[in-house]
């Protein structure tokens, strides 16, 4: 299971990615398409059209680290905008992993009230 902490920065990629690049083509798309350094400590996150699988590319020392989900039923909830790249918390990307929205502000009435008591 991938351990997030909230150390190093999330980017998702807005949209659909093809799904078939590997390390070096994903680690491209970061640099030129979204202008930002795959050799960064930051964690980079990219979902298919279907929304049901994600690939996560993460620089660690002296490699990259390629992490792959498939959901057997259903989809992620993935954001949508005019934007290529959006960051977010380690936090909402594991509410992303949950099957949840990131537009949903709040937690569950039942989950406030568990964490409170």
């Amino acid at each position: 299971m991938l351990t997030l902490s909230g150390a190093h920065p999330v980017y998702l990629a807005i949209g659909s990615t093809d799904l078939r690049k590997s390390i070096d083509g994903l680690a491209a798309l970061v640099q030129e398409g979204y202008g930002l350094d795959p050799f960064s400590p930051g964690l980079f996150v990219f979902c298919n059209r279907q929304r049901d699988k994600l690939k996560l590319l993460y620089w660690d020392l002296n490699g990259y680290w390629l992490f792959y989900r498939r959901l057997e039923r259903g989809t992620f909830r993935w954001p949508i905008g005019k934007e290529n790249v959006m960051a977010v918390t380690s936090r909402e990307l594991r509410w992303l992993l949950d099957g949840l929205s990131l537009d949903q502000r709040q937690a569950h009435p039942k989950v406030i009230a568990q964490t409170v008591i």
